[in-house]
Order: C-alpha cells, then sequence, then structure tokens
C-alpha cells in the first residue's frame, strides 16, 4: 500500500489557557456580535481583544508596546493570542480606545453570574453583602475627560465587591473628582447589602435606601447627632457599647424621616459607630459585616500589585474601561479556574504556577513540533530518495 503523506494538524491551544478562558468563550456566545463599522474587516475579534488583554494582566506587561512586542515575538502569544495576521500599533490603540465596551460589559456581567453559580458562598448569615468603595487611577495630561486638579488628572473606578463569593461584581468610571454616593443605588439591588465608609453617610440617602429596599451598613462619624428612640440589650463581655434604634441629625436640617439602628463598638481601643436598616442581624454580626469591608481594600491592592491593572494602554474614557473590565475578567476567571483545578481562592502562588506551565506548554508543543517535523522528513526521504522535495 502506498505512502501518504498527511496534512499537519495545527496545534491545539495551550491546555492551562484554555482552562482558563473557557468561562470566557461561553459568556461571548451570549454577547452582542461585534462589527466593521466600515468596509474593511476587524483587524481584531473580540476574542483577540479579550484574550490580549487576560495575558497583559496575567503576564505583568507594562505598557502597550510591551504587550504588542510579546504578541509578535512570543511564540505562544503570536500563535494562540495575536490575530492571525498579527496587529500593529495603529489597529490595537483603534481597537483599544474606541470599541467593544458594550461587548466587554456583557461578558463581565455574564462572568459574574458563572462565578456566583460555581464558587462557594461565604458567611450566608449575613445575607447578601456588597462591599462598595473607590480606588483613583493615575492619568495622563492628555486625558482632558479624567478632571481631578490643575496639573493632575486622575479617573475613578466605583466597584461594588461580591463579598460573599469574594469577586467584583458592578463597576463605573468617572473623573476624579466624581461622587461615590450616588452610584450605591446602581451597585447594590433591592434585597442586598451594601457595606460602607463613613464618606457614604448621607442621612437622605438613608431614607432613599429604606425606600427602595436598598439595604446599609455605613459607618457614621462618631460626632453625629442621635434621637434616641429605644435602646436594644447588649450582651455582656461584648465588643459593642451601644445599640440603638434612632434618628440621625438635627432636626429640620438633615435629620433622617425613617427610624434606622446604631450601632457602637470597640476594637483595639478604638470606637466605631455604624448605621443599618438590618435588624435581622446581633449587634455582633453587624460589627463583624463592617469588619470585612477591608476585604475590598484588599482586593484592590493585590489587583493592582500582581495583576499591574492600572499601566495604562488607553486614553479614552471608554478605552480605560474595556482595560478595566479586562483585568475584573481576568481576575473572575482566575477565582474560577483556581476553584476549579485547586478548590482554592485566588492567590499569587497560583497565578505564578499558571504563568510557569503555559511557558513550559509552549517548549513542550515546539519540541513535540520540531520531533514531528523531523519524522516527517525522514519519512519523506525514505519515499522520495532521489527528489528534491524530499530535502525541502
Amino acid at each position: 500500500m502506498p505512502y501518504s503523506i498527511k496534512r499537519r494538524i495545527k496545534g491545539k491551544k495551550k491546555p492551562s489557557f484554555k482552562k482558563l478562558t473557557k468561562p470566557m468563550k461561553k459568556a461571548l456566545k451570549k454577547s452582542t456580535p461585534l462589527k466593521s463599522r466600515g468596509n474593511r474587516s476587524l483587524q481584531m475579534t473580540l476574542e483577540d481583544q479579550l484574550n490580549a488583554l487576560i495575558l497583559f494582566h496575567l503576564e505583568e506587561h507594562a505598557s502597550a508596546q510591551h504587550l504588542l512586542q510579546v504578541l509578535k515575538e512570543d511564540d505562544f502569544a503570536r500563535k494562540h493570542i495575536a490575530p492571525k495576521k498579527g496587529i500593529e500599533k495603529s489597529s490595537f490603540s483603534e481597537a483599544m480606545n474606541t470599541r467593544g465596551l458594550k461587548q466587554f460589559i456583557e461578558v463581565f456581567e455574564a462572568l459574574v453570574e458563572e462565578a456566583q453559580t460555581v464558587l462557594p458562598k461565604e458567611c450566608k448569615e449575613l445575607g447578601n453583602l456588597t462591599l462598595i468603595d473607590g480606588s483613583l487611577i493615575d492619568a495622563t495630561l492628555s486625558m482632558y475627560w479624567a478632571d481631578y486638579r490643575d496639573g493632575a488628572k486622575k479617573a475613578k473606578a466605583h466597584l461594588g465587591f461580591d463579598l460573599n463569593h469574594a469577586i467584583p461584581r458592578k463597576i463605573f468610571l468617572t473623573d476624579g473628582k466624581g461622587d461615590e454616593r450616588p452610584f450605591v443605588s446602581q451597585i447594590i439591588s433591592p434585597g442586598q447589602t451594601g457595606v460602607l465608609d463613613r464618606y457614604y453617610q448621607c442621612h437622605k440617602n438613608f431614607d432613599e435606601w429604606q425606600e427602595e429596599q436598598r439595604h446599609f451598613i455605613c459607618r457614621i462619624r462618631a460626632n453625629t447627632i442621635k434621637k434616641i428612640i429605644r435602646h436594644n440589650e447588649i450582651k455582656a463581655d461584648s465588643i459593642v457599647f451601644y445599640d440603638a434604634i434612632v434618628l440621625l441629625g438635627t432636626p429640620g436640617v438633615n435629620q433622617t424621616e425613617k427610624e434606622l439602628r446604631v450601632v457602637g463598638y470597640k476594637v483595639d481601643n478604638k470606637n466605631y459607630w455604624v448605621a443599618t436598616d438590618r435588624y435581622d442581624l446581633t449587634a455582633e454580626q453587624i460589627a463583624l459585616a463592617y469588619k470585612l469591608r477591608w476585604n475590598i481594600e484588599t482586593f484592590f491592592a493585590w489587583w493592582k500589585q500582581h495583576l499591574k491593572v492600572y499601566h495604562l494602554i488607553a486614553r479614552s474614557k471608554d478605552g480605560l474601561m474595556v482595560q478595566i473590565l479586562g483585568g475584573l475578567i481576568t481576575y473572575i476567571l482566575l477565582a474560577i479556574y483556581c476553584h476549579d483545578e485547586f478548590g482554592e481562592k485566588v492567590s499569587i502562588k497560583r497565578v505564578r504556577e499558571l504563568r510557569i506551565n503555559i511557558i513550559n506548554e509552549t517548549r513542550e508543543m515546539e519540541n513535540a513540533y520540531r520531533s514531528r517535523r523531523k519524522r516527517y522528513k525522514e519519512r519523506r526521504r525514505f519515499h522520495f530518495p532521489n527528489s528534491s522535495y524530499a530535502n525541502s
């Protein structure tokens, strides 16, 4: 039987990266198709753009130029991340700054839903808690929309963090002067509880949130005036020294119309005052819920340090939002990956392992390809010994 030469089958994507991005591909199927605005076909598809941003954050690239160089010269990135025909700086910049925001939001929201069904739920007894905070992002002077003060441009990310599943779930972007309080009603859904620092104290908002059934646990200033309606019983030997139903503020000026609960407690010789409409929790649970607000600070610090999310590769407001969403998507994918593979939360140890696995798998694939190529040439020489084709 004559020997037939089979076409070489192209290598598959790396197993580790494929495992990491599997939920993203599922989410992509539900998103609005990204179409070219003109007659030219897209230089970079939505999946290409997402993969590039995931690689950017995963591998700690320092700039857009660094990422583009990797997409051209790194074996893994060139074959499995970059568009088939490559991507030039101008096309990459256009893709990042002018398109894809709607689709990125859709993918992010789909991944949040996926993660909430996959990841275990913690602190169930405290209810559905969302930590809320803002984070300033250093911008360039050319980013005219990012107003902050003379000689300085900053943007501000307003984030809602799902405490129960330890993932970000809502994100909004404004200039650096943007007030954080108006975003609370957009981040918290009715029935959920927002955990907030004392910057968010606003008695009018406390009334509005109760009317909308958006619960809150918010630290307040110690000197806030309290009109006591009734005291609640305090346990002996508790960190709690105050628990009462009150009206907050000065009558006729800024006093709340709806009564609420204020809990005072002491930790490390420091007094904390917290206002809430959660009457179903004990005073100690209220104190614990506010203490857990620190988790969003931990998330911001880890996210910035290890995924380099604030190394800007976009300049427009929409482009910066796309980049931030890319960083959040990367984190959620890591959360799902670490849970599925190790039954653990995200850690830099597991992220480093993933980076190393991708490098090792790239080498293994290249070595396997060279071995196959060598055997292929040897077979051709055997079957076509006198042909120039055998030595090609």
